[in-house]
């Protein structure tokens, strides 16, 4: 790893500005030319390459965790009911450190070892429609006694097994069905389908993510669309129309101690700074009673001492294990659900990466790098279902999102991120504050970032040839049926009953998954309608993918550290791993060719 700009080092490229983008410092005081890698690197202040100071990582990385903390939050708190732990905010406290642990584990696996894209990992919505049916099957319901408030006992040992036992199916289902992605990444499965997916593929896909996640997205800035229009307002402010506003900000250096110098602050921190003010916004009119009272009352939901009662019955400091809920258990009904979840959840992930690579001035990842990265995000889900956390883990989109927005796409950023998440998963008091953001703010920023994302995905098309009819029809067709489709099956899901539970259960998460509707649809005509290489955009894509992968950078962004795969694994079995870059014996040593055998 490089080591950090000096304090004298980063306060002269404040100062430099937009001379940062041609030329930057590596780390250890020596020069080198920007690399593109994709048109998105020119307008980075940080490519993925580059290493901010350690504070301005520290601040980042705290805004990616703000960022992904709708998520984080709202997977456990969507499983507590069907958990039985609707009446126990002190448990789903447990479950979100839990999460925000785990997901910081499987953070830096996937940026040192996976992908190695700047990519958060965190709980992921794809398993949670197949978690809530197997816990709605008969055996699963909760009694009525955990319903009622009045009766429950949440300290007593009756109800802790109620719990226990139902989140231990979770966690063992989780973890028979992670292998499958284990074994789709490490085996070149995906690098193998990599070949048959082209830009008409990549690009509903991507789109797809974000799309539909407007319903989560308005509910939550519906509960007080005045907040959420402050969030999206100051975001847009920030990011848009002050994001060459140059701040006098106090820097400390070894010459020159104590001074001032300019930094492109609100273009760096747009979402930390408007979740800060419009969080403040929201205590001041709670403390003045400004917001209502009744919890019937629109706009109570803005409030922040809704969950006070979290933070103080939270713990200060709790360390989440493996098997801390028991051993699991496992069941067929589970496994098949969210193995669906996992087909879904491994789409999604192939779209992301794209789409991060592009806004992190990467060049497009190569098949191995993609092999690995899935490879690593089901040892994540492994890892998670092991920590008891009720869910998997995925790459988020909204952090994707981010790096558009804040125009830094360092991956030891990411990497600071991951470690903010471990310290608050230990730390319960703080990770219990984060939690008490009211939904508004939350939901307006998703407004922003959702909307990002879904333009991340359209703009893959400027490889295909949109005057053709053909193209307009797959790409139109894929998204329109990746919107209705899922919407149908969700209020009709009696009419695709088969008789056979499980199969019910896999072909009723994969039909209302947007991404994975519209995805295959995608890639099923695109690769069965006729049409010339050129007019489907691949001649141009596997040209790009082809540069990219041959250039230095390529091989800095995506080889594993510190020599693995290209310096160790050189005999003649590991070095043809499909999830390693190929090796060659030239006259000047190993290097690195673009072709991964599959």
């Amino acid at each position: 790893m490089n080591s950090t700009m000096t304090s004298c080092e980063h306060s002269d490229f404040l100062q430099r500005g937009d001379s940062f983008l041609s030329s930057h410092d590596d780390g250890q005081g020596k020069k080198k030319d920007g690399q593109s890698g994709s048109p998105s690197s020119s307008n980075l202040r940080y490519g993925i390459l580059d290493i901010p100071p350690w504070y301005l990582c520290i601040f980042l990385g705290i805004q990616h965790f703000l960022t992904a903390l709708g998520g984080l939050v709202a997977v456990p708190l969507i499983l507590a009911k069907d958990l039985c732990l609707q009446h126990d905010p002190l448990t789903q406290s447990y479950l979100i450190s839990t999460m925000f642990f785990v997901s910081g584990i499987c953070t830096l696996l996937q940026v040192l070892l996976g992908i190695r894209l700047p990519i958060l990992q965190g709980g992921t919505f794809a398993f949670v429609a197949p978690s809530l049916a197997m816990l709605s099957l008969p055996a699963w319901k909760c009694p009525e006694w955990t319903l009622n408030a009045n009766q429950v006992n949440t300290s007593s040992s009756e109800f802790t097994e109620e719990w226990q036992k139902r989140i231990r199916e979770l966690q063992g289902a989780v973890m028979v069905a992670s292998c499958v992605q284990i074994l789709a990444g490490f085996s070149g499965l995906i690098g193998f389908l990599m070949r048959f997916i082209g830009p008409l593929t990549i690009a509903p896909t991507i789109s797809l993510v974000a799309l539909p996640l407007f319903h989560s997205a308005g509910n939550d800035a519906g509960i007080h669309w005045g907040i959420a229009a402050v969030t999206i307002f100051l975001i847009v402010l920030f990011s848009q129309y002050l994001k060459n506003v140059m701040v006098p900000v106090p820097i400390y250096g070894r010459e020159r101690k104590w001074h001032t110098s300019k930094f492109y602050l609100f273009q760096v921190f747009p979402v930390l700074l408007a979740l800060c003010i419009s969080w403040l916004i929201c205590f001041v009119l709670t403390v003045t009673n400004a917001l209502p009272v009744d919890p019937t009352a629109y706009g109570y939901g803005a409030r922040t001492d809704t969950k006070a009662n979290v933070l103080s019955q939270a713990p200060w400091f709790r360390f989440p294990y493996p098997g801390q809920w028991g051993l699991p258990t496992v069941s067929p009904a589970g496994v098949f659900g969210i193995i669906a979840g996992v087909i879904s959840s491994m789409v999604e992930s192939v779209g992301d990466y794209y789409a991060c690579a592009r806004l992190a001035g990467a060049p497009p990842p190569p098949k191995h790098a993609i092999n690995r990265g899935i490879g690593i995000e089901g040892i994540g889900c492994l890892l998670a279902g092991a920590w008891g956390s009720g869910n998997g883990t995925t790459s988020y989109s909204q952090n994707i999102g981010a790096l558009s927005i804040t125009k830094v796409g360092s991956r030891m950023v990411i990497v600071a991120a991951g470690c903010v998440l471990l310290v608050m998963g230990v730390l319960g008091k703080i990770g219990a504050a984060f939690a008490t953001i009211p939904p508004p703010v939350i939901g307006g920023m998703f407004l922003v970032m959702f909307g990002v994302i879904a333009a991340v995905g359209i703009s893959n098309l400027q490889y295909v040839d949109m005057n053709s009819s053909r193209n307009i029809f797959v790409f139109g067709f894929s998204i329109f049926c990746g919107l209705a489709i899922p919407t149908w099956v969700n209020k009709n899901v009696e009419k695709l009953q088969t008789g056979i539970l499980q199969l019910d259960q896999v072909i009723q998460v994969l039909l209302t998954t947007d991404m994975f509707v519209g995805g295959f649809l995608g890639f099923l005509l695109d690769n069965t309608i006729p049409g010339s290489p050129e007019e489907r955009g691949l001649l141009t894509w596997d040209q790009i993918h082809e540069e990219s992968e041959e250039t230095t950078k390529a091989s800095e962004v995506y080889s594993l550290p510190y020599g693995i795969g290209t310096k160790f694994c050189t005999s003649s079995y590991t070095r043809y791993l499909p999830f390693l870059p190929r090796l060659e014996h030239g006259r000047k040593g190993l290097e690195t060719v673009a072709s991964t055998p599959v």
